[in-house]
């Protein structure tokens, strides 16, 4: 059985069953019941029409559901006067209605989270347990989470027109997150994205998935096996994925050359330099620099903004990027690190040693902490 031929029919029986009268959550339910009698039945006589297998039991679940549940009798009456409901299914066109899949699951009402969460499981075909593994919560948890995003968008038409914007943040929300269990989400997001790449012909969808594989490529290098995180100048470029960083760099170039530049067409630029230097002292700093003016320019990010005095400090040195980050509020995270590192290349070790420190105790993740807290003891403690 190939798993990820099968998820990827998820979205379009799940659309099919939506045009033949089935409520999105009624049909996203049916869908993952069939799902699992695939998983069930399939070892030992897969069909030869996996798709058409998964509409027909996916809609007699629906049928099965409809009609054992007292409380959706009326519905199930309406939906009959309504659709021609009946064991012989109404033909519909095979139309593929993935891409308004997507734009539902990301939905503006939705959180951030939810819409996270109900685009692995619509879009993906992952189970509630598998994406409760994945942001480290209970089943039962993720359920409630799932369930009340369905009944947030229950009235909204899978047609209806929708936002690529929101569901690439959705997309990319998921790249960032962490991973564990038996689904690794950055891996997710990147499939989700080349289905999304396939369906709609958009820039950004493309700077997208340039920037996903771009940062993938890296993805090896940036923590040592004991979990410690190793910083983009002491990674081994030797070990950078040359195909990843190829395939990111040419939907790059196609999605730049339309001229219609965003978001994330601008980070992946940014990544994309990063990925050229075969060493770190190659790295064009005063292009990224002019990458993240653009950066800034489209969404006047705080962070952008934080970002692009490093670029400065590479490109011109510590004095002129401490000078530019005087004009920063010091309230953003990251700006104790930043100033740090501004503070040590300037040669005040001792100013740098106490912020580092100090960066420490504000730390997001385990590993940035233990690097920041490494780098103060080094500092003060000198071989």
């Amino acid at each position: 059985m190939d798993q990820d031929e099968l998820r990827a029919l998820v979205p379009r029986v799940i659309a099919i069953l939506c045009r033949r009268g089935a409520d999105f959550a009624a049909a996203e339910d049916a869908v993952q019941e069939a799902l699992l009698e695939a998983v069930r039945t399939w070892t030992s006589q897969e069909p030869e029409d996996r798709k058409g297998w998964l509409i027909t039991v996916a809609w007699r679940k629906f049928l099965d559901a409809a009609r054992s549940d007292a409380a959706r009798h009326r519905r199930e009456e309406q939906v009959d006067t309504d659709h021609q409901v009946d064991a012989e299914a109404p033909v519909v066109p095979d139309v593929d209605d993935t891409l308004h899949l997507y734009f539902l699951c990301a939905h503006p009402r939705l959180s951030a989270a939810s819409a996270a969460a109900l685009t692995l499981r619509a879009v993906g075909g992952l189970t509630t347990r598998q994406i409760a593994e994945a942001y480290l919560v209970p089943e039962s948890t993720m359920a409630q989470r799932i369930t009340r995003a369905k009944r947030t968008i229950a009235d909204v038409r899978l047609d209806a027109p929708g936002d690529v914007a929101t569901a690439l943040r959705v997309l990319y929300l998921v790249f960032n997150a962490g991973y564990s269990g038996e689904v690794d989400l950055a891996t997710e997001a990147i499939r989700l994205t080349r289905q999304l790449y396939v369906a709609i012909d958009h820039p950004e969808v493309a700077g997208l998935l340039a920037l996903m594989l771009l940062h993938e490529a890296r993805r090896s290098t940036r923590f040592r096996s004991d979990g410690s995180l190793v910083l983009l100048a002491d990674q081994d470029r030797s070990r950078w994925d040359t195909a990843l960083i190829t395939e990111g760099i040419d939907k790059l170039q196609r999605a730049l050359a339309r001229d219609e530049l965003g978001e994330f067409q601008t980070q992946a630029a940014i990544a994309a330099l990063h990925a050229d230097a075969r060493r770190v002292e190659e790295t064009d700093w005063v292009q990224i620099r002019e990458w993240y003016d653009e950066l800034i320019a489209l969404t006047d990010s705080p962070v952008a903004r934080l970002n692009r005095v490093v670029a400065t400090a590479e490109a011109d040195g510590g004095h002129v990027a401490l000078a530019e980050l005087a004009n920063l509020e010091p309230t953003l995270p990251r700006y104790k690190a930043v100033s740090a590192y501004l503070q040590e290349k300037v040669g005040d070790l001792e100013t740098a040693a106490a912020l580092y420190a100090d960066a420490a105790r504000d730390a997001t993740s385990t590993a940035e902490r233990d690097q920041l807290v490494i780098r103060a003891a080094a500092l003060r403690h000198p071989h």
